[in-house]
């Protein structure tokens, strides 16, 4: 059954402009037809259509109900965005799919793409939330600058993938099953040599992905993807 974002439930019982047109013009539902909600907190909604039009659509709530978390730790990835943007999306669309818990856009030293979009990286997560059948929509924070997030305090394990020699273990040696991560992903440039050390100054410990160097979107998934099979 199609999924519609409905973040506003709590406070009203109207779908959202764009999720109408699509509930109305797309797929030509019509009143009392039966939909599946999701506020992007964690719950689903089943719910019955009450006035069906493509700029003003109503609903009716039957049941709600919270599915059983489809992983059991915290999932953050920070990324340096790359100079084209699509491969960030993709990433974003992926990792949301995979199932991640939030992601930030970092601007390090080496970084090509200073600047990002929060709207459009947000329409991606969202329509992969709910294509993939999820209940819980990650958070997104847009650029923020790399000294100024690597202090800030995290619940878990912090790692940082670079390319610089050194004693590294592979991430999936590294992290253990159940643990909260968060995992900073450099710009194709990597990171610079100062900000590997106020990284690791600030408790994030040096992994590697592998013997491949590998786009950054490319490792960004990789990351994700090899921590949800050390804890499947």
């Amino acid at each position: 059954m199609q999924i519609f974002y409905t973040p506003q439930i709590a406070t009203s019982c109207e779908l959202p402009d764009e999720e109408a047109a699509h509930c109305v013009r797309v797929l030509r539902l019509t009143e009392g037809a039966e939909v599946l909600l999701t506020d992007g907190q964690g719950s689903f909604y089943r719910a019955v259509l009450t006035q069906a039009h493509p700029k003003h659509c109503t609903f009716e709530i039957v049941e709600q109900w919270q599915p059983a978390p489809l992983w059991n730790f915290h999932l953050h990835i920070a990324i340096a965005p790359t100079k084209n943007i699509d491969r960030t999306e993709w990433f974003v669309e992926k990792a949301t799919e995979i199932g991640i818990d939030a992601i930030t856009c970092l601007n390090c030293r080496f970084s090509e793409r200073k600047e990002v979009k929060p709207a459009r990286l947000e329409k991606i997560l969202i329509s992969a939330m709910k294509q993939s059948q999820k209940a819980t929509l990650p958070q997104l924070e847009g650029m923020v600058g790399f000294a100024e997030f690597v202090r800030r305090p995290f619940e878990g394990r912090k790692f940082i993938a670079h390319c610089e020699e050194g004693e590294k273990l592979l991430l999936q040696h590294a992290c253990r099953p159940g643990e909260n991560a968060l995992v900073l992903i450099g710009p194709e440039g990597d990171f610079s040599p100062e900000e590997i050390r106020l990284a690791q100054a600030c408790g994030f410990e040096p992994i590697s992905l592998g013997p491949s160097r590998l786009r950054t979107e490319t490792a960004a998934l990789v990351a994700c993807h090899t921590i949800h099979i050390i804890n499947s």
